[in-house]
């Protein structure tokens, strides 16, 4: 089951954390995996320790908010693999900042690369897969995404891309289907990522919040990038338009 061999992958923001554990699994099941991120040199390692495993990988410096370098990638992408199967839609930012102090260039910053990013790679993707009327795009949003009652003070403008990932998604799930497309969302909880690290929540604030989580624990990269590889494959053929909360029962409390 699973098995993702002669598949080609993009994953963005792939040098690191859940970017980085999405590669490595898509890899281990057989998968070409593609990693891209604003820094190429740091996607490097990621690429040999694949090559290392037998796997096949290249990297590519890409800004996802740039439609033009989105394009250029991509299409170099194709030229090298002859296809694309699979679309990680990984990259994104966060930053914390009260509402009433957020400026208009925060706004757009996160929007541009967590929401409008997202997007523009996947419109591209659904142009090549639709050739093939096979594909797979699994858009990675958040717990913090409106509707399930998880706010974050200092983050209306994160949680405001990462529901926006949910409502396109949903659309784009529709209006794919037909070519043979299936449009996911994963959204992860509490996950142990150098995002979180850099994050510096408060020791009570961290408790507090996996106090929350009946696991009573943070997760890992690796546990969400096992749904990425069911999402990937051929045994999620009937599923499209979904949301996939991987939070350790967070919501469910």
């Amino acid at each position: 089951m699973f098995e993702l061999t002669n598949k080609v992958a993009i994953v963005t923001g792939g040098r690191r954390g859940m970017g980085k554990t999405h590669a490595l699994a898509l890899a281990g099941q057989g998968a070409k995996v593609v990693v891209t991120d604003i820094d190429a040199n740091e996607c490097a390692p990621v690429v040999e320790e694949i090559k290392s495993k037998g796997g096949q990988a290249a990297c590519f410096k890409m800004d996802v908010s740039n439609k033009a370098e989105v394009e250029q990638v991509f299409d170099e992408v194709i030229k090298q693999f002859g296809r694309l199967d699979v679309l990680v839609n990984n990259a994104g930012i966060y930053f914390s900042k009260p509402a009433l102090e957020l400026t208009e260039e925060d706004w757009d910053k996160m929007i541009d690369i967590n929401l409008k990013g997202q997007f523009l790679c996947a419109q591209k993707a659904a142009k090549e897969m639709a050739k093939n009327k096979w594909g797979r795009i699994i858009n990675i949003s958040s717990v913090a995404s409106g509707q399930v009652g998880v706010g974050i003070a200092g983050g209306a403008h994160y949680t405001a891309s990462k529901g926006g990932i949910i409502g396109m998604s949903e659309t784009l799930a529709v209006e794919w289907a037909p070519l043979g497309i299936n449009v996911n969302v994963i959204a992860p909880g509490a996950i142990d990522t150098p995002m979180i690290q850099a994050a510096q929540i408060p020791k009570e604030a961290m408790d507090a919040m996996i106090e929350r989580v009946p696991l009573k624990r943070i997760g890992k990269p690796e546990e969400v990038s096992a749904m990425v590889v069911f999402l990937a494959s051929e045994e999620a053929s009937y599923v499209t338009g979904a949301i996939f909360y991987v939070d350790g029962g967070w919501l469910a409390v």
